[in-house]
């Protein structure tokens, strides 16, 4: 049976390669969208690995619960990941929030800039898989 943490990161890579196609097919807002689920899943799964997660049902995955926790516990105080991770989380959902509930597109320089950062952040995750 996949463990929880190990579902999240599978999203993740979907989401990742979603963002990927939709890149492709010059869809940036939607390209912006699937970076930023991609990193949050990802986040996501980390988070259950370092056994930190929500006690109150109403903040689940919060998207303010992940970010705090991933850049407060996992990179400042345990030192699990680089700190050069530490603003992909807002930098990406600052963008899938334009994508999502704005009229200003995404452009392609963008989309190019977060693809590169769910790449990163996403390849940083795998890479603390158990063994």
């Amino acid at each position: 049976m996949i463990d929880s943490s190990e579902l999240f990161l599978l999203k993740a890579g979907e989401s990742f390669q979603g963002a990927e196609n939709e890149f492709a097919n010059a869809r940036y807002n939607n390209c912006a969208n699937r970076s930023y689920y991609g990193c949050f899943q990802a986040g996501i799964a980390a988070l259950i690995r370092g056994g930190l997660q929500p006690t109150n049902v109403q903040v689940a995955w919060s998207h303010a619960f992940v970010q705090a926790q991933f850049n407060g516990q996992l990179i400042n105080r345990r030192r699990q990941f680089p700190a050069s991770l530490r603003q992909t989380l807002p930098r990406t959902f600052a963008l899938r929030q334009r994508a999502d509930y704005r009229t200003q597109p995404v452009s392609r320089s963008e989309a190019t800039a977060a693809l590169e950062l769910a790449r990163t952040f996403l390849r940083a995750v795998e890479e603390r898989r158990p063994a």
